[in-house]
């Protein structure tokens, strides 16, 4: 997947390197009967044309995005919570994509949709700059090798688009079980202009975030959870 020649356009994010890898993986039958039957309608196809979240949600309610859902349990259990917040997940594994479908019709969440694409190309040509309230970014591939520290999320310039996306006020949440990464994303954090830590240091527990299936690993592995919490100013 990685293509080194040009590997940096003049938007000065890295096009040819991705921060996944897609894996191929099983739909359940429950999976594949939810992606097949709900895909159409809370799935936004991907384009180059920017979103007007009014017409996709029908209402002005600030905009949550997550990149990288994983299985999508924590994702409907805040959007079940927030029905006056708008959420929009963004995976590209397709199990994923359909096990958080079903999730959707069997908590009738109106106020959750779901893009499947590479994030990094979403923000770049879908969503309007100081349009997003807040991006959760929960448990990312650490990339733990150091020649694939460039495929990690949570750096510069991807960094740099985010907050370029994000509203005045809104925040960055960022939490890894893997503390190298935690500081490695403190440094590109507080180097990324327009975001200030809204702690000193790492952010306490946020008790509204849900315990995820990646964060009962870490914990059983007896790993540090960071939690980094920016918003823009």
């Amino acid at each position: 997947m990685e293509i080194e020649t040009n590997p940096r356009k003049s938007d000065g994010i890295h096009r040819e390197i991705h921060t996944f890898v897609l894996r191929q993986g099983h739909f359940t039958a429950s999976e594949r009967k939810a992606y097949e039957e709900l895909h159409e309608e809370f799935c936004v196809p991907y384009s180059e044309e920017k979103l007007d979240f009014e017409r996709i949600f029908g209402n002005k309610n600030p905009v949550v995005i997550e990149i990288g859902f994983g299985m999508g349990k924590a994702t409907a259990i805040i959007a079940s919570e927030n029905p006056n917040t708008n959420y929009l997940g963004i995976e590209v594994h397709k199990p994923g994509v359909g096990k958080l479908l079903g999730e959707i019709r069997e908590k009738n969440l109106k106020n959750l949709r779901i893009i499947e694409h590479d994030a990094m190309e979403v923000l770049k040509n879908q969503i309007a700059d100081e349009s997003v309230s807040a991006f959760h970014i929960f448990f990312p591939d650490p990339w733990q090798k150091k020649r694939h520290f460039k495929r990690r999320l949570v750096q510069r310039p991807r960094t740099d688009l985010m907050s370029q996306k994000l509203v005045k006020g809104g925040y960055l949440y960022f939490v890894t079980d893997w503390l190298p990464y935690a500081e490695f994303g403190m440094e590109q954090l507080v180097a990324t202009e327009g975001l200030k830590n809204r702690y000193d240091g790492f952010a306490p527990h946020q008790e509204w975030r849900p315990e995820t299936r990646f964060e009962q690993k870490g914990l059983d592995a007896a790993r540090v959870i960071s939690e980094l919490m920016f918003e823009k100013v």
